[in-house]
């Protein structure tokens, strides 16, 4: 069975060899089925039209400022597959998610750096997606669906976000920032334990202190494409450890959906005809 990994991940700093979330990420790589290429969506490329990497040599893209000047000279050389973008692109298209390639787009580092741990040695080819900011969850979880059937069993689907993101929190009250970022963090275990979908893509209404972990979404939507594309059952959680004070590092590793096992779409989703628009 092909596989759907949602991973956290977490500040820059985490591409440094001695994190303890790096190693967590090379023990979670032993779980991993090694892939023949792998797409990866990650919430700091967002836009409309959905856009793919175009390049058959992607770029390593130092997406931050003030960090330790080691981590501007981290590359992560892997291969892209223009043809397999191109045919994701044209998959998506036809079910009404409009996508095209962008040549000039490289790996942020939502992308290289948990690929840095999970494949060191940068030799399978990488294909990156964007999200989009201006949809809601019920819009990426259709993505997910959609992406499901667009891959062969050979292809790692990754979505690379976060559970938590307040980034004004990371430096405050370590009692009082920890206690509502387990609230919110175990409440999503919860229903990813129960594979109460309807009650996670409800999360910013439902969940506890969901606007404080969460002031703007982007970094939780790759959780609903990797919800989506994920069959019925419930994902195997690595990683509940919290970081930096406020960014909860959960990992979640899915089977992907295949067209006769993937789960019934919630309600509000089924209407959705002209997603693209």
């Amino acid at each position: 069975m092909a596989q759907v990994l949602f991973i956290s991940h977490g500040s820059p700093v985490e591409a440094l060899d001695k994190s303890d979330n790096a190693d967590a990420w090379r023990a979670l790589s032993g779980q991993l089925k090694r892939p023949a290429r792998i797409v990866i969506a990650s919430a700091h490329w967002s836009g409309f039209p959905i856009r793919l990497t175009g390049s058959k040599a992607p770029k390593t893209i130092h997406d931050f400022h003030g960090f330790p000047e080691p981590l501007y000279d981290l590359q992560y050389p892997a291969p892209g597959e223009p043809q397999l973008a191109r045919n994701i692109a044209c998959r998506l298209s036809a079910a009404g998610l409009q996508s095209w390639l962008d040549p000039e787009r490289g790996l942020d580092h939502g992308m290289w750096v948990p690929l840095r741990h999970l494949y060191p040695d940068a030799d399978i080819p990488v294909v990156g997606i964007s999200i989009s900011a201006r949809h809601d969850p019920d819009w990426h979880y259709y993505l997910g669906r959609q992406l499901a059937q667009s891959l062969d069993d050979d292809t790692l689907l990754i979505c690379s976000g976060s559970i938590t993101h307040n980034l004004g929190d990371m430096h405050g009250d370590r009692i009082e920032v920890s206690g509502y970022v387990d609230a919110f963090q175990t409440w999503i275990s919860q229903q990813m334990a129960q594979r109460n979908d309807g009650a996670l893509l409800n999360y910013r209404r439902l969940a506890p202190e969901a606007v404080r972990a969460h002031p703007s979404d982007e970094h939780l939507l790759p959780l609903f494409i990797a919800l989506g594309a994920g069959d019925t059952r419930a994902p195997q959680r690595f990683n509940a450890v919290i970081s930096q004070q406020s960014l909860a590092m959960d990992a979640y590793l899915f089977e992907r959906a295949t067209v006769d096992h993937a789960p019934a779409l919630p309600s509000p989703i089924r209407s959705l005809v002209s997603v693209g628009r």
